[in-house]
């Protein structure tokens, strides 16, 4: 199976047809992950994870995933022991680095870095998160895990909860989900809240958009509640982020009356926003999120690679 475009910038560049062979395909992947043997299927391709910004997840399950389908990686994990320190250009970079691999995996601040990277490119580029912008890979993961464990996509009932403007994974996960459904809620403090644009987006495609601080109110209806963390670094001073710093925390006792089959979402890392007393209930489904990143990013480059 292959892809219809070269690189992986937005989940715009997919359709829902795609989108659901992606999750199937990477369903197949456990397959080689429960074996303990690496597969031979991108044997002598190599992947370059080029990060300007810091990735614990994104970064080591790429290449976890190149690495069990028989490939290899190299890596710039800290641009600061880079040439970019001595003021090369990201064109440049990307110039340079596509002479040692066959794939690009990307991580910038700056919105639409990625698909300028692919504007410049000759291999194909994966956006790994652009500012505040995009991260498809990981809404493909987050529908992954979506999909295992409520058994669908369509006709749930999703909240997507905490920095709504900063969080790039909610970006796209707004658009992707609401392939599969028709109302979203969104909870976030004042001066959070979801971009207007994408809002816009959404209702101008019938979809029901439901904006509300109140997050007790909506979370007994809900089957998926999405959590992000205030990412302190995406605001213009500190003083800024101490005012909505731990605003909503999810704990024992905040669940005491949601749906058993809640499944608690986030993409990590968090901070205070989900109390560690949540990790053994039923309903956290955040660290089966990084296993099936894996899964989810050995189909992609395998899609990719092999178009």
């Amino acid at each position: 199976m292959s892809l219809s475009v070269k690189d992986l910038i937005s989940i715009a560049d997919l359709s829902t047809k795609e989108i659901m062979t992606i999750l199937d395909q990477a369903d197949e992947m456990e397959k080689i992950v429960q074996s303990k043997k690496p597969s031979k299927r991108l044997a002598g391709r190599i992947l370059a994870t080029l990060f300007y910004e810091p990735s614990t997840r994104t970064r080591l399950s790429f290449e976890s995933a190149m690495t069990r389908l028989g490939g290899s990686s190299i890596s710039v994990a800290d641009v600061g022991a880079s040439s970019v320190a001595k003021g090369e250009s990201l064109a440049d970079t990307i110039r340079t680095v596509e002479n040692y691999a066959d794939i690009i995996v990307i991580r910038h601040p700056q919105e639409g870095s990625a698909q300028w990277a692919s504007e410049v490119a000759k291999v194909p580029i994966i956006n790994a998160g652009d500012g505040t912008g995009r991260h498809p890979t990981q809404t493909l993961l987050d529908l992954s895990t979506i999909r295992r464990s409520q058994g669908r996509l369509d006709n749930l009932n999703i909240a997507m909860l905490g920095d709504l403007r900063f969080g790039r994974t909610v970006h796209s996960l707004s658009y992707a989900i609401t392939r599969f459904t028709d109302r979203l809620y969104c909870i976030a403090p004042n001066g959070l809240e979801l971009p207007t644009e994408i809002v816009g987006d959404l209702r101008e495609q019938g979809k029901e958009v439901i904006e509300t601080t109140n997050l007790q109110e909506i979370l007994p209806k809900l089957d998926v509640l999405y959590v992000t963390r205030i990412q302190k670094e995406r605001f213009p001073t500190p003083t800024d982020y101490e005012k909505v710093r731990g605003i909503y925390q999810i704990d024992k006792t905040l669940l005491q009356h949601v749906k058993p089959t809640l499944d608690i979402l986030h993409p990590l890392p968090r901070v205070d926003e989900i109390s560690p007393e949540v990790d053994a209930t039923p309903y956290a489904r955040y660290f089966a999120q990084m296993f099936h990143g894996v899964l989810v990013r050995m189909a992609i480059l395998t899609m990719l690679l092999e178009a």
